[in-house]
């Protein structure tokens, strides 16, 4: 699976008559993380799209993606909830906003805020 989305990023490249052609794959550079008391992340409760469940959702993060997995393992686990963390978001499954500020206070994350 992972070819077939590798190929349908292919930009201006039909075909190529060179059999030593090797398409350059352009990636993203992955910003750095901001330190904890430099990420300005917004917690709040929505319902939108989930079927009438709620989850806290955890927006803002700004950095690494396995930063940002490792933050939302760490939520997750406090709050003994399920969840993901992708796009710069983190989902705990459940209404935990005030626990979640809570916990990225203690953190270090001085500037989370619950909405």
């Amino acid at each position: 699976m992972a070819k077939k989305n590798k190929r349908k990023n292919r930009i201006d490249v039909v075909y190529s008559t060179d059999p030593d052609y090797e398409y350059n794959y352009e990636e993203e550079e992955e910003q750095e993380t901001l330190a904890p008391e430099k990420q300005k992340l917004k917690v709040k409760l929505d319902r939108k799209r989930r079927k009438g469940k709620t989850v806290t959702l955890v927006e803002g993060f700004v950095g690494k993606t396995a930063d940002l997995e490792a933050l939302g393992k760490q939520l997750k686990t406090k709050c003994g909830a399920g969840g993901s963390a992708k796009d710069g978001e983190i989902i705990v499954q459940g209404a935990f906003r005030d626990k979640v500020v809570d916990l990225l206070k203690n953190m270090g994350y001085s500037k989370a805020r619950g909405i």
